[in-house]
């Protein structure tokens, strides 16, 4: 059974009283901000003078950075226990409270548009201090087709919480509500299945034990299909309405838009991918002949390939491994993620109603924190890579960025710890003198391929053809989502992997779903970490100067500048065919030591 959370020792999770030492601290500053609400309205229709616009700017900056600490706080508190009335009450507030500061300040970008461009440069020239904002100015120009009037602006701020409800709601249903039932483990031991430990009974050995875990996870998310279908229409519809309201040609268009991408880089993915089909269906009719099977079924996809390796391993053997690792990136960054390790960052082991999954999050000014679910599993060691690139990621990011530019770009967000991952899997194949384990490692990375460049492409290839949908005047029910998603699965895996009725339900299960068109930047990321990995091996201290310097740039500029000036190019489809290339060498190894 699964622990209470008063059950887990207070070492194993994270300190989140270094964001507000108690709850009456939280509601302090909640009021401190509500207070704040009315600020804002002495500065509508004045900011046509460099002083006010930059007064304004800076209250803006402040206001919403203590109401982004009210929300991280809250939010992490539920997801303690997403359970806890108390914390639903406190994370809903925040929201609200966001809500109301997002309607309040909502006339700030179309007045500053409303200036003309000569006479906000010199506006620029007037106040030195306004050079601060440079970017964002510019970032404002250059979407200014697709800014609102102050009045429409005000009424999307206002409707915010009602167009992002999906997501919400989805949450506490796939976190809080949602149960899968009690199934038998491989010594016949009944054991409840949780979101934590799928995919540990996916990758069993135990044919029946995989297919059990399987068809209950899926009897659960059927028994709620339609209630999910209506969320995820209305969470794609709400894209597409937002779109639309701010003149975009499509959901994709503006959700490219935000971060100044190319469409380029999307189609490239999508194509570069397509034409590496063969090879990962190649790999699944590898993993079906090792596996010994007439017919293979989706949950087979997961069932480890390399017996007799002991793939367990402990939290504190795990840190210890990824701090080798890390040595790569210098002394100063190693030192950075032990002190990480030893200071209540991170909240490590599931408990009851915890969230799922694993997260790096936070705010600038206070360290960043980590959710794990920590399963004493190899990839769970690859987790706290990943979740860590995320934090040192922030770390380096808010110790120089003011909070105009303490955020990354999503574009960005995934390569910082996928660069770690991939710089964990080259020790440990550097490091092992075991002939299994090397084997064994060699199929996980092959897994990492396969779960991230191909199968994340393959849900950017579904949302893209979900919102086209909406977009042509769909609805998106249950039949059209589960032959879309059981389409491309047959797609993507071949002929090697029989389909059936539950596989097409799966991406009723997919959180990312629920942020427009983020997965595909698990993709790109990955491609632009192997990239920057294999330069920060190969060439030392000068690859690793630029690839700090990329870490403590944040949103300083636009997300393929600062990928560029790293050392990759992600307009040219060339990093996601070297990764595909690296897959396919992999590949070829793997098939000839089985």
């Amino acid at each position: 059974m699964l622990k209470k959370r008063s059950e887990i020792e207070e070492r194993y999770k994270w300190k989140i009283t270094d964001l507000y030492a108690t709850d009456e601290a939280w509601e302090a500053e909640f009021a401190e901000v509500e207070r704040a609400l009315a600020v804002f309205e002495r500065f509508r229709g004045a900011l046509s003078g460099a002083d006010a616009l930059l007064e304004c700017l800076a209250i803006r900056d402040t206001v919403f950075h203590k109401a982004e600490r009210l929300n991280v706080y809250a939010n992490m508190k539920l997801h303690e226990d997403g359970s806890d009335s108390r914390y639903q009450g406190l994370a809903g507030r925040g929201e609200t409270l966001v809500a109301k500061l997002t309607a309040a300040a909502a006339f700030i970008e179309p007045e500053i548009l409303s200036i003309d461009g000569a006479a906000l440069a010199a506006m620029l020239r007037e106040n030195a201090g306004l050079a601060l904002y440079g970017h964002f100015l510019d970032d404002l120009t250059r979407q200014r087709a697709h800014v609102l009037s102050p009045e429409l602006e005000q009424l999307l701020a206002n409707a915010a919480e009602t167009l992002n409800a999906a997501d919400n709601i989805f949450s506490m249903l796939n976190d809080a509500d949602i149960s899968f039932g009690v199934i038998k483990d491989e010594n016949g031991a009944e054991t409840p299945l949780t979101h934590g430990n799928y995919v540990s009974f996916l990758e069993s050995r135990d044919r029946a034990v995989r297919e059990n875990a399987y068809t209950a996870h899926y009897k659960a998310y059927g028994s709620l299909i339609n209630t999910l279908a209506a969320i995820y229409n209305a969470s794609v519809k709400s894209d597409v309405f937002q779109a639309r309201a701010r003149k975009y040609g499509s959901a994709l268009e503006s959700a490219l838009s935000a971060g100044n991408i190319s469409a380029s880089v999307y189609s490239n993915l999508l194509a570069a991918v397509h034409e590496s089909l063969p090879r990962l269906h190649r790999y699944v009719r590898l993993r079906k002949r090792l596996l010994g099977l007439d017919s293979m079924r989706p949950f087979d996809l997961y069932a480890n390939l390399v017996e007799d390796v002991n793939t367990k391993i402990p939290y504190a053997e795990a840190c210890e491994q990824v701090l080798k690792s890390l040595a790569p990136l210098g002394g100063d960054y190693v030192k950075q993620v032990k002190a990480a390790f030893d200071s209540g960052w991170i909240d490590v082991y599931e408990n009851e109603c915890k969230r799922s999954g694993a997260y790096a999050w936070g705010v600038s000014g206070c360290h960043p924190y980590i959710l794990l679910n920590y399963e004493n599993r190899i990839n769970d060691m690859f987790a706290i890579a990943h979740e860590m690139g995320h934090a040192m990621h922030f770390h380096h990011t808010w110790g120089v960025q003011p909070y105009i530019y303490s955020d990354h770009e999503i574009f960005t967000a995934e390569v910082a710890s996928t660069v770690n991952e991939s710089l964990l899997m080259q020790y440990l194949l550097r490091t092992t003198e075991d002939a299994r384990m090397r084997k064994y490692l060699i199929y996980f990375f092959l897994e990492q391929f396969r779960g991230t460049l191909f199968r994340q492409t393959m849900f950017a290839e579904f949302e893209m053809l979900t919102h086209e949908l909406v977009e042509s005047g769909e609805t998106l029910t249950v039949s059209a989502l589960n032959t879309l998603y059981k389409g491309l699965f047959e797609k993507y895996m071949g002929e090697g992997v029989a389909p059936d009725e539950q596989i097409g339900m799966e991406w009723a299960r997919i959180p990312h779903f629920y942020t427009e068109f983020y997965v595909y930047q698990y993709a790109t990321g990955f491609s632009a970490a192997i990239a920057l990995s294999g330069r920060i091996l190969e060439e030392g201290g000068p690859a690793v100067s630029k690839y700090i310097e990329f870490l403590k740039s944040g949103s300083s500029d636009y997300s393929l500048n600062l990928l560029r000036s790293a050392g990759v190019d992600m307009e040219s489809p060339a990093p996601v065919r070297a990764a595909l290339e690296t897959f396919a060498k992999l590949l070829d190894e793997f098939d000839g030591i089985c």
